[in-house]
């Protein structure tokens, strides 16, 4: 189970303060969990592991069943935000580093919709053309740009390689549960559709089908990432200071408070770098609005060590770090002796890997905390679906307990239309003309 250690936090603030915000996460649990909050009616992430969702369970079973016997080999899952970061997150921690590389068998997820690079897009056409494909779609809308161009490329290309019946038991959609384009579309054609529950907003979504049906193409076990968000789901239920949840939103906040802006996701396995692209979302989506929020950040030790290192140590004092601590590796290598030695390391003869990276991970931790940089703890035991599951939950329970503290709705995200309105003028999208004419005069 995740243990939480803030001694290396907390011994920047005073008693008086880890008691005041203690109170205040305490205050932040105590709206969560009576739903009348502010974005109270997206709250539905906050139960789905214990509920019953075996009919669920079991249509993801049948659809990647189905494609395993088709001889799907590749699936591109489209998505933006929270409709694809969860789901690349688990599958890049759970995934052998070089699985592309090694040919292994089975099915390998690809992500698209995320961008509007045409060289990614043309990219992954090729490996479209070449493999037996099929395609996730996720949109609550069916119609967030990047994700409805690139469908609409993929669609185009699978019923031209398979022909329109086929394709339609290569096409699983996830979308609203009455409304949109997307599930108009799928009525349409007869795909395969999964729902996205309307109290579950898109950076929250991991443990609905949006994330849990990509993570099963690959062959993940999600019902244990499940068995473990519902292990965490039981401890973050309880109210008390020693809540792990409770423990972060609180210990963040009370370091904002000093004047810790920046809070760095860190981690010591290149395997979860995709975990920190979840967390940034996670957290600067929900934190971000009336000009406040604490900055999300990721870096990736010790390779990040020898780039950003110097700014932690020595620059501003503004940072502070959560670091994803792993105990136990799956696997093993000894360092091995060297007769000749140039390398001064033979010390470290018949010593395991992760011996060495715990090492670093302490040092580091001691000569950050020496330099001024508070240091957060979340470690878990090993990487592997029960974890994985804990980690999510962990942070979607702590991050609404924090936007609360932070005094702004978690759950809903106005800023990200903006930029969506200048995109759609400036593309000459019918009625945005008198907005265009104004942006084209300001470039």
């Amino acid at each position: 189970m995740i243990k939480i250690d803030l001694k290396a936090a907390s011994s920047f603030l005073t008693d008086a303060q880890m008691k005041e915000f203690t109170g205040k996460a305490l205050a932040a649990y105590d709206t969560l969990e009576s739903g009348k909050g502010l974005g109270n009616d997206f709250l539905g992430w906050d139960h789905l592991p214990s509920e019953d969702r075996s009919q669920i369970y079991d249509s993801i079973d049948e659809i990647c069943g189905k494609w395993r016997d088709l001889g799907v080999d590749l699936v591109v899952s489209v998505g933006i935000g929270g409709s694809y970061l969860g789901a690349q997150a688990a599958i890049e921690a759970l995934s052998h580093s070089f699985a592309a590389q090694m040919g292994g068998k089975g099915i390998q997820v690809v992500f698209a919709g995320n961008n509007l690079s045409q060289d990614y897009i043309c990219d992954l056409m090729d490996l479209v053309e070449k493999r037996s494909a099929a395609v996730i779609v996720i949109s609550k809308s069916g119609t967030t740009t990047e994700p409805a161009i690139a469908f609409r490329i993929l669609k185009q290309s699978l019923e031209a390689k398979y022909g329109k019946k086929e394709s339609r038991n290569r096409i699983a959609v996830v979308t609203d549960a009455h409304r949109g384009a997307l599930k108009s579309l799928s009525e349409q054609e007869g795909y395969r559709s999964f729902v996205i529950p309307d109290n579950v907003g898109g950076r929250f979504s991991v443990l609905t089908p949006v994330g849990l049906l990509p993570i099963a193409a690959a062959g993940f076990d999600y019902r244990a990432i499940m068995k473990g968000a519902l292990e965490m789901e039981n401890v973050c239920s309880e109210r008390s200071e020693d809540n792990p949840a409770v423990e972060y939103a609180a210990i963040r906040n009370a370091l904002q408070s000093i004047g810790k802006q920046v809070e760095i996701l860190v981690n010591f396995e290149p395997r979860l770098r995709y975990f920190g692209e979840w967390w940034k979302q996670l957290f600067g989506e929900s934190e971000g609005k009336d000009h406040k929020g604490i900055f999300p950040a990721a870096v990736n030790f010790t390779t990040d060590l020898h780039s950003m290192g110097q700014y932690i140590q020595d620059g501003q004092r503004f940072i502070f770090e959560t670091v994803i601590a792993v105990e136990n590796s799956c696997r093993s290598m000894k360092i091995c002796n060297d007769p000749q030695n140039l390398d001064g390391l033979n010390f470290l003869n018949d010593k395991e890997m992760n011996e060495c990276n715990r090492m670093a991970r302490l040092g580091t931790k001691l000569a950050h905390v020496d330099g001024g940089v508070p240091n957060v703890c979340v470690e878990i035991p090993e990487i592997d679906e029960y974890s994985i599951g804990e980690l999510f939950y962990f942070f979607e329970k702590s991050c609404g307990m924090s936007g609360y503290i932070l005094g702004v709705n978690p759950f809903n995200q106005p800023g990200v239309e903006a930029y969506k309105k200048n995109m759609f003028a400036l593309l000459g999208k019918p009625g945005y003309e008198e907005a265009a004419s104004a942006l084209k005069e300001r470039l």
